[in-house]
């Protein structure tokens, strides 16, 4: 029996891979702000099938509070061997350039947070286990209609290349998942078009890419060769380029 740990996984994204997960009889553990939403998911799982569906209620810019949810967690599944870290904001880039503090609250949502968590997981996965975490293509290069989450995914894409060399050894993966756009409610907003997925096609992907025990996961597969591109632009190019 696989035993999960879903943090963020009132996201769509989360969700659907937790669904997956039910579908194989895992045991599941969820994490998330809304006690509410987090109850109404778990029961959901429970009738697809998972072995047992649990959750707990953590802020995770809460850093002090970590590490008792994951000791919760670990004693209520008895061990943990894959983890999924999925939580963040999409901010306002607008907002952020007027506003300090609010650039260093949404850094701390979608990096330092992941960062912390990732540490303290580090000291407690066992061999054969997998921390994959949900960062973004926006990593990849800094945009000027997303640098405050682009940065911050780039920290986390930046420590968990590290984190992955150093437990690579004990036995234990780190995959980095970087998604485009993706079809969620935290982009109801936006456009959609023809490089748009949905959190299940990248979900399903996410399964695969720990059951292959990757590093590195762009979703869907074709973000891969759209990056490349990106990245190898000229700077004194970029600058002039609107994205």
């Amino acid at each position: 029996m696989q035993k999960i740990l879903i943090i963020g996984a009132t996201s769509a994204i989360a969700e659907a891979v937790a669904r997956l997960y039910a579908a194989r009889a895992a045991a599941i553990y969820l994490v998330g702000r809304n006690a509410g939403r987090l109850d109404t998911i778990a029961a959901d799982l429970r009738v697809r099938g998972a072995q047992r569906a649990e959750y707990g209620v953590l802020d995770v810019n809460d850093v002090t509070a970590h590490g008792t949810l994951l000791d919760a967690a670990w004693n209520t599944l008895g061990g943990i061997d894959t983890v999924l870290i999925a939580h963040g904001t999409l901010p306002d880039q607008a907002a952020c350039d007027a506003s300090v503090e609010l650039s260093l609250r949404e850094f701390a949502t979608n990096g330092t947070s992941t960062i912390a968590l990732s540490a303290a997981l580090a000291q407690r996965l066992q061999p054969g286990a997998t921390l994959a975490v949900i960062s973004s293509v926006a990593g990849d290069r800094g945009r000027a209609s997303n640098y405050l989450y682009g940065s911050a995914k780039a920290a986390v894409t930046a420590y968990l290349s590290g984190l992955g060399q150093r437990l690579r050894p004990a036995g234990i993966n780190v995959l980095n998942i970087k998604p485009g756009f993706v079809d969620t409610p935290m982009t109801a907003a936006f456009k959609k078009g023809a490089l748009w997925a949905t959190p299940d096609k990248v979900a399903a992907g996410i399964l695969r890419a720990i059951g292959k025990r990757k590093a590195v996961a762009y979703l869907p597969g074709f973000w891969w060769a759209i990056m490349m591109i990106i990245k190898n632009i000229p700077e004194f190019v970029f600058r002039r380029i609107k994205l």
